[in-house]
C-alpha cells in the first residue's frame, strides 16, 4: 500500500513494487500483521513535519516470519516468528525490512495481530507512566483513552494501583475502559459525573492540541502531564503560561518518546509485556481486522475517532 498523495485517504494505493532486499544487520519479514497508529496517519494527512516521498510504503510495525537475514546477521532468525520495528515506512507489505535491533521474537501463545496491537503501544506507556514517576495511589487521567497506547496506559496504571480516569466520546467506551481499570469516566473536555476526581497526579496526554492548557489546569500540586501524542496537532505556543499562572502549584509538563529509551531497556520491557499478554494478563484491544487493500477505508476509520483499539491490517 503506497501514498501517492498526502492528505485524504484516497491518495493511498495498492501497488507492486520491487521485493526488499536486506541489508548488512537487516531481515526480510513475511508479513502476518501490520498495525495501523496514529504516527501512519499523521504521515500520510502531511501533518508531521518532515518530508516523506511519494510513493512511501507507510507502517511502522509489523509480525510475521523472518525468511531471509541480511550479510552479517544471525542466520538462527530465519523461520522464527517475530514483532518489528520497521520505522517510519514500509508496514503496509507483503515483505517488510527491519533492522535486527528492532525484531524481538514472539511467545508461540501470542498472535502477530495481538503482537502489533500491543507490540509499540504497551512500551510507550509504561514508559510514559515511568517519565511521569506514576507510583501506587496516584491519581491517573488518560486523556484520549481509546486508542492503543491510551487502553494500555489505562490498564498498566491501574495495575500500578493508580485510581485512574479517563476521557473518552461515549458512556460505551467509557464502560469498556472500566473492564480494564478505569474508574472515572470523563468527556473529552475532562468534565464528569459529581464524584469524579478533580485534579490529578498524573495526566497522560495523548491528543495533544489548543486544550492541553485546560488539562495542565486539571494537576494537582506537584502534578505531571506528559505527552505522548498529538492526533489534535500542537499545543498553543503560550502554553507554558498555564505553568507560570500557577506557579505555587509546582506542576511540570514534558514529552516522551520512545526513541529516548536505550534499546535494551525497550527490549526488555517489550517482552516482558508480550509474555504477560501471551499470559493473558494484559489485554490487547483490536478495533479490526482488516486485508491490506483496504488500508485506505482503516485511515477513514480512524480520521473520525471512530476507532477502540487498534486496526490491524493483514495481507
Amino acid at each position: 500500500m503506497t501514498i501517492q498523495q498526502f492528505g485524504d485517504p484516497s491518495g493511498m494505493e495498492l501497488r507492486e513494487v520491487p521485493d526488499p532486499d536486506p541489508a548488512a544487520g537487516e531481515v526480510l519479514i513475511r508479513v502476518e500483521a501490520a498495525g495501523v497508529g496514529g504516527v501512519d496517519a499523521m504521515i500520510r494527512r502531511g501533518t508531521l513535519g518532515s518530508h516523506h516521498p511519494i510513493g512511501m510504503v507507510p507502517g511502522s510495525e509489523v509480525a510475521g516470519t523472518v525468511i531471509v537475514v541480511g550479510p552479517g546477521t544471525d542466520p538462527e532468525l530465519v523461520g522464527r516468528r517475530v514483532w518489528a520495528f520497521t520505522g517510519i515506512d514500509g508496514g503496509y507489505a507483503e515483505l517488510a525490512l527491519a533492522q535486527v535491533g528492532d525484531v524481538l521474537v514472539l511467545p508461540d501463545a501470542l498472535s502477530s495481530v495481538d503482537a502489533v496491537t500491543l507490540g509499540s503501544a504497551a512500551t510507550v506507556a509504561h514508559f510514559a507512566l515511568a517519565h511521569a514517576h506514576t507510583r501506587a495511589g496516584d491519581s491517573v487521567l488518560v486523556r484520549g483513552a481509546a486508542g492503543s497506547i491510551g487502553i494500555a496506559a489505562v490498564e498498566l496504571a491501574a495495575q500500578l494501583g493508580a485510581r485512574v480516569a479517563v476521557t473518552t466520546s461515549s458512556e460505551d467506551r467509557g464502560e469498556r475502559l472500566r473492564a480494564l481499570g478505569a474508574v472515572d469516566v470523563l468527556d473529552r473536555a475532562g468534565t464528569g459525573p459529581e464524584g469524579s476526581a478533580v485534579t490529578f497526579d498524573v495526566v497522560i496526554d495523548i491528543v495533544g492540541g489548543a486544550d492541553v492548557p485546560t488539562f495542565i489546569d486539571r494537576l494537582a500540586p506537584n502534578g505531571r502531564l506528559v505527552l505522548v501524542g498529538a492526533v489534535a496537532g500542537f499545543p498553543p505556543i503560550d502554553f507554558g503560561m498555564a505553568l507560570m499562572q500557577s506557579f505555587q502549584a509546582s506542576r511540570s509538563v514534558g514529552t516522551f518518546s520512545l526513541n529516548s529509551v536505550p534499546p535494551v531497556d525497550r527490549d526488555r520491557v517489550r517482552a516482558a509485556q508480550f509474555a504477560s499478554a501471551a499470559r493473558g494478563e494484559l489485554h490487547p484491544v483490536v478495533h479490526e481486522v482488516m486485508q491490506l487493500e483496504d488500508a485506505a477505508n482503516a485511515h477513514r476509520q480512524m480520521d473520525t475517532g471512530a476507532v477502540f483499539g487498534r486496526i490491524v491490517l493483514v495481507p
